[in-house]
Parts: structure tokens; C-alpha cells; sequence
């Protein structure tokens, strides 16, 4: 690798792009249009300027930046967050996928391809950009918005969905037919991936991080974060995924500690660096000879892509029971196509099955949508407003009465689905486990006896060391789920009945499925009923009490993150807990001191520590103020601190920025007919009506301190410092 090739490359795209963001800053556009701009200026297409010396060297950069791109969207997005929203996001991301690769068929159809092109170009269609819609969401401060979560739920869903999509493509190419094996069998190792490296993630690094919490410094956290993401990408790759989907992981199963937040700051830099590069080198993929070739095939796809995600993403919105508004933001969130695109395009020209002519078709595409995908995300509420208000009286009606209906259910749906939540998921996970255990026994230990011991002793051993690393999670898959995580059933028993008969019998495949891999059916039949009657009997009292103790450390790392900014798991004494708590901007006492914010008495807690970035003040004193960003620890009841959490945490609407230019220091002479006339800076609103503060007034040849009972004259200079853009206002 030419090292210093490497860096003048980096050095070129980054002065360029600083360059052209500032432009594109002062005339107010989205800072991702302008990294593709400076893209296609340091591109060889662009004569008139120098281009890079490799383009190998950008891609080198870019694919740092989306693996960066991707940990800090799992740190936003935990997987008790995709959990909850899984159902409508899966109905969503299916409907989205179906549908656009309907429309890409068929539109290939309409333009010449052959039957495989048209598949190919149907999988690009289908799948939206993370990375740029991150970037878009971010830009304009939409982060916080519900349509938003849902949003970058669908997406997560959607790459799941590529890596599917791929096998099937894959499949497709090479043999001419769907091979059914194959595809089921890369859907289970994606399944059984996710869940080990879940388990194994919330298992550990929180208990990791508790105990390493005196060395964790702003430098070490991002280390140790960076080491993670990385480290998870390149086991992710080894057992045939994405660099993308390891890092997601990560950054997913990071986001349940309570070092998110920290972790999130201290990536933030450089996830920027690197993300500007990635889309600086999308930008550096237009051609303009080929946008100008196939103007028209790039016109229709472009079109294609921006109704058919409109609709679908829309229509799935509304088929989950979300409200008109959300739908309509999220499917004009949707409307563009990006790095899996490309990833599948790749993937056809690397198996000669896919036109050359395709590729940069697709990439101009991808380019023109992202251009217009920030115009389309604020689109979205005008076109919604012009819909509601063209929309037949009745479909509105049965659009909100559907919308009511499905987040209603009866009691009996409700304990089927609590039911199955807790024991599907308690099932799946041990499942898994034991599915591990019996891989490393056939793949590692059969092999390795076979060496050392002769038959029929290395069958005898294997299946001994098997059962018996077999028999805790075999005992706990057995278990009823205890009373603390039962409080909410209700009076039937069906439901609890039949997962039980379920668990055992899942639980006696396993272990007839080893004894017949290493003796016979009938022989694992016979001892499998047998054994596990022999691990209730044995394991009983001990390995329930250890496997309670694992289920409740899992769960409480699990939900580190929420149980310590509620408390409950933090007892004080009596029915008091300590909790840790994000201030918002929204907070109704932010910037105020303790002595005059009264929460003792409004709230009805304490506040006993305030953690500013690395400073901790315990015990804060009456003068002490609270700020957005800070981490309370507030002692208080379950009921204070659950009504106390939605004022502390509030945020304000973001709101558009003020440009530095026009906040400064300046002076106006009020005329007659200005609105402060006969007003005090009090009266008049200055700060709330015209983001102004009243400094000094000039009357005559005498100046005057603000006085907040002066009244202002015609022919008074008054002094002010704020935003210049509304001084017309005053005169």
C-alpha cells in the first residue's frame, strides 16, 4: 500500500469537502449534498480540478465510514428498541421489499433486461439507505421525532432482508432455481448468530464495564468502544456476514449499558470523519457521459424508487396502525437507495450474470435520490396537510378508527402474547445455547476423542461431556417461569399449559438428537426420556437457584440502562431508590439553581449527586444549577421518579438555528411608530418576541443602563444584543 498516496488522497477529499460543506452551510442545503458535490469534484470524471491518485484508498476510507455509520446508529437503537417496534417495522420493511421488487421487475421488463437483470435491479430497488437517511435525520434535527424510531427500525429490518435477499439472488444466478436448503439454512446461521452474540454481549460487557468503571476515561471508553466495533465486524465477516451487521450489533448491544450516552459522545467525531468520507465517495461514482447516455432509463428508475417507496412505505405505516402523519413522514424518509444497492450490484457483476451498463445506472440513481431525499423528509407534513385535507370524510374515519383499533386488544389476546413473549423468547435463547453446544461437540470434541480414545469409549465420552454441558440450560429450558416474572398473568392456565408441554418437548429432541448422532434412534429415544427425568431429579434445587441467578443478572443487564435512570433496582431503603437521570432541554427547572427550582417540594424527591461530563458533585448545595446533558441521582419513591422522568427528560422541538453572522452587537433609534414605545424591557417581550436583550439606552447626550422600569421614547438609542434579522421589526 502506497502510505502517502493514501494520505494525499484523504487530505485532498477532506480540505475539498471542508471547502464545499461551508458553501453549502451558507446557502443553508443538507451537508451530505454537499459531500457528494465534492465528490464528484475530486473524481477523475471532473477535468478541471486534480483528482485523487486511487480511488482504492477512498473505498478504503468509506468502508471504515460505514462500519463507523452503523455502531453509532445500534448505540441509538438498542434491541429492546427493535424488539418493541419489531412487529410494525418487519409488516412495514415486508410490504416496502415486495412491493419494490415488484416494481424493479417489472419496470426491467419494460425496459429490455432479461429475467435475471430484472431481479437484480428489483433487490437494488428495494432497499432504502441507512447511512444517508441517518445523515438526512441528523442535518435536520429530526432525531427526535416518532416518525423517526420507526423509521430506522424498518431500515435494520431491511438489511436483514439484503442479506436474504443476496443468498436467493446468489442461488438464483448460479443454479437457475431457488435452492431451499441453502436459503433456510443462511436464515437460521443469521438467527443463530444474532442471538450468540446478543446473549453473549448483554451477558458480559455490562458486568465488564461495572467492574473496569475507575479506569474508563473519555480516551480509554473510545478505545475500548472502537476496539468492540471492530472486533465484532471482522467476527461478523468470518462467519459470513457483513462488516455492517457485525458493527450494528455491537453498537446495539452497547446501546442497553449506561455508557451509552458516553460511548455515543466520544464516537461522535469520528463517525463524522469518516461518514463524510463514505458519502464524499458516493459522490466520486457520477459519471456524467452515462447520466447523459441513459438519461432517461436513470429519469424513470429515479421516479420509480421515489413514489413506489412513498406508497409502500406509507401503505405498510398505515397496515401497522400508525396515524396518517407518521406514515406519510416515513414513507418521504424513504425515498432514495444507497450502499446495498450497490453491495447487490457487486455481487452481480462479480457472478457475470448482470449488464455492465447496469451499475452505473444504479448509481446515478442512487446519486439523484440522495440528492432529493432531504427535500422529500420536508416535504412530508405540506403533503400531508393537502392530503387530510382532500381525503374523503369516511376514509379519514376509517383510517383513525383502524389506527384506534390496532392498539386495542382483549384480555385473552393480551395473556397469548404476554405467554408467548415470555416463553418464546426464554425458549429461543436457551435453544440456541444448546444448538452451540451440540455444533462445538460434533464439529471439535468428536473429532478430538476419536484421536485419542477407541470405540465404542469416545462415543460413551462424548455423549457424557455433551449431556452434561447440556443439562443446566436443558434443566432451565424446564423451568416455569417464577412467580416475580408471572405477576401479571391472569386467571387461565391454558397458555402456561401448552408452552410447557412445548419446552419439553423441545427439550427431549435435544437430547434424542445426540444420543442418536452418536448411538442409534431407538437408544436416544429410550435414554432421552430417561435423561431428562434424571436432570430434574439431580439438578433440581442447586441448578435452579444458579440458573434463577443467571436469568436475573441477564435481564438486569439487559435493562441496566432503564433501571438505573428509574431506580428499581437501586433500593436506598424502605420503598426509596436512587436513580440516574439525563437532564433535557426540555427540563422544566434546566438553568435554574436548586434553591429556587423547589424540587424537593414540587417533586417530592432529593437531589443528591450531579455528574457533568467527568465531574461528579455529590451532595450539590442550594446554589448549584442543572443543565441539559447533566446526570442526576435523585432519591425518591417508584411513583416520584416515574413522574419525575418525562419532566426531567423533556426535550424542546428542534428548532432552526440562528446564523452566527446575524447574533452580534448593535444599536437602533426607535421612530414614533415603533412597537417598544411607551414599553419597558419587560413589557415589551424583547427576549421572547424578537430574541433581543435590552443592554443600554442613549437618551440624549446620557446613557442608561437597562432599567427594567424605563420606558423607551421616540429619538432613543437603545442598545441590544441578538439576532440583527429582526431589528426591522422594532423601527
Amino acid at each position: 500500500m502506497n502510505v502517502e498516496g493514501l494520505i494525499t488522497d484523504l487530505a485532498f477529499i477532506l480540505l475539498l469537502g471542508a471547502g464545499v460543506t461551508i458553501l453549502f452551510k451558507w446557502i443553508k442545503q443538507p451537508v451530505v449534498l454537499g459531500y457528494i458535490v465534492a465528490g464528484f469534484l475530486a473524481s477523475p470524471h471532473f477535468e478541471y480540478l486534480p483528482s485523487v491518485t486511487t480511488e482504492e484508498n477512498i473505498d478504503f476510507w468509506a468502508q471504515i465510514g460505514i462500519v463507523i455509520l452503523l455502531f453509532s446508529l445500534g448505540l441509538e437503537f438498542s434491541f429492546k428498541k427493535l424488539v418493541n417496534s419489531g412487529g410494525s417495522a418487519a409488516v412495514t420493511a415486508l410490504i416496502i421489499v415486495a412491493g419494490m421488487m415488484c416494481a424493479g421487475i417489472a419496470i426491467g421488463h419494460l425496459m429490455g433486461f432479461t429475467m435475471i437483470n430484472c431481479l437484480f435491479l428489483g433487490g437494488m430497488l428495494s432497499m432504502s439507505s441507512t447511512t444517508i437517511i441517518i445523515k438526512a435525520f441528523n442535518d435536520l434535527g429530526l432525531r427526535q421525532k416518532k416518525f423517526t424510531s420507526l423509521v430506522l427500525a424498518v431500515l435494520v429490518v431491511e438489511d436483514m432482508f439484503a442479506v436474504v435477499m443476496m443468498v436467493l439472488l446468489s442461488s438464483i444466478a448460479i443454479n437457475n432455481s431457488v435452492e431451499g436448503g441453502e436459503l433456510l439454512y443462511s436464515v437460521a446461521k443469521l438467527v443463530f448468530f444474532l442471538v450468540i452474540w446478543f446473549l453473549v454481549g448483554v451477558f458480559v460487557l455490562p458486568s465488564l464495564f461495572r467492574s473496569w468503571n475507575r479506569f474508563l476515561n473519555s480516551e480509554t471508553l473510545l478505545v475500548v468502544s472502537m476496539g468492540l466495533c471492530l472486533g465484532m465486524a471482522v467476527f461478523s465477516v468470518y462467519c459470513g456476514f457483513s462488516m455492517a451487521l457485525g458493527a450494528f450489533v455491537m453498537g446495539s448491544i452497547l446501546a442497553g449499558t449506561s455508557y451509552a450516552e458516553r460511548i455515543e459522545h466520544v464516537v461522535t467525531p469520528v463517525k463524522d470523519l469518516f461518514g463524510a468520507v463514505f458519502f464524499i465517495s458516493v459522490g466520486m461514482m457520477v459519471q456524467p457521459a452515462i447520466i447523459v447516455q441513459y438519461w432517461l432509463p436513470i429519469l424513470i428508475l429515479s421516479l420509480v424508487v421515489v413514489v413506489g417507496m412513498i406508497v409502500f412505505g406509507t401503505f405498510g405505516m398505515l397496515v401497522t396502525g400508525q396515524s396518517l402523519l407518521v406514515a406519510i413522514e416515513s414513507g418521504f424518509s424513504l425515498t432514495q437507495i444507497g450502499e446495498f444497492a450497490f453491495i447487490i450490484a457487486t455481487l452481480g457483476m462479480g457472478l457475470g450474470v448482470l449488464d455492465a451498463e447496469i451499475y452505473p445506472i444504479v448509481v446515478a440513481v442512487s446519486v439523484l435520490t440522495t440528492f432529493t431525499t432531504p427535500y422529500f423528509i420536508k416535504m412530508a407534513p405540506g403533503v400531508y396537510k393537502v392530503v387530510e385535507r382532500h381525503l374523503p370524510r369516511r376514509l379519514n374515519f376509517l383510517i383513525d378508527r383502524y389506527q384506534k383499533e390496532a392498539s386495542r386488544s382483549n384480555a385473552v389476546e393480551r395473556q397469548w402474547v404476554v405467554t408467548l413473549k415470555r416463553y418464546i423468547w426464554r425458549t429461543l435463547l436457551y435453544s440456541i445455547i444448546l444448538i452451540a453446544i451440540t455444533i462445538v461437540a460434533r464439529q471439535y470434541l468428536m473429532p478430538w476423542l476419536s484421536d485419542i480414545l477407541a470405540s465404542p469409549w469416545q462415543r460413551i465420552v462424548c455423549a457424557a461431556v455433551t449431556l452434561a454441558a447440556m443439562s443446566p440450560f436443558l434443566f432451565a429450558l424446564l423451568l416455569p417461569i417464577s412467580k416475580r416474572n408471572d405477576a401479571d398473568a391472569t386467571s387461565t392456565n391454558v397458555p402456561r399449559i401448552v408452552m410447557s408441554i412445548f419446552r419439553f418437548v423441545i427439550a427431549l429432541m435435544f437430547v434424542v438428537y445426540v444420543l442418536s448422532w452418536l448411538f442409534s434412534m431407538k437408544v436416544g429415544l429410550a435414554a432421552g426420556i430417561a435423561a431428562i427425568l434424571l436432570i430434574v431429579m439431580l439438578f433440581s434445587h442447586n441448578v435452579k437457584e444458579r440458573m434463577s441467578a443467571i436469568e436475573s443478572k441477564f435481564l438486569d443487564n439487559l435493562n441496566e440502562r432503564d433501571l438505573r435512570r428509574s431506580g428499581k433496582n437501586n433500593s436506598v431503603v424502605n420503598d426509596l431508590h436512587l436513580a440516574y437521570i439525563t437532564v433535557g432541554t426540555g427540563c422544566d427547572f434546566v438553568g435554574e439553581r436548586l434553591a429556587d427550582s423547589n424540587v424537593r417540594a414540587r417533586y417530592g424527591v432529593n437531589i443528591v449527586s450531579i455528574q457533568r461530563g467527568a465531574e461528579v458533585i455529590p451532595i450539590p448545595d442550594a446554589a448549584r444549577r442543572v443543565f441539559p446533558g447533566d446526570v442526576i441521582g435523585v432519591i425518591g419513591t417508584d411513583d416520584q421518579i416515574e413522574r419525575l422522568l418525562p419532566i426531567v427528560e423533556a426535550q424542546r422541538p428542534a428548532t432552526e438555528s440562528i446564523n452566527p453572522a446575524d447574533f452580534k452587537f448593535t444599536s437602533i433609534l426607535l421612530s414614533e411608530t415603533s412597537p417598544l414605545i411607551g414599553k419597558t424591557p419587560i413589557t415589551s417581550n424583547l427576549r421572547s418576541a424578537y430574541d433581543m436583550l435590552a443592554v443600554a439606552v442613549q437618551r440624549g447626550d446620557t446613557y442608561i443602563d437597562s432599567d427594567p422600569n424605563l420606558c423607551f421614547e421616540p429619538g432613543d438609542i437603545l442598545y441590544l444584543v441578538g439576532n440583527t434579522a429582526r431589528l426591522s421589526d422594532l423601527n
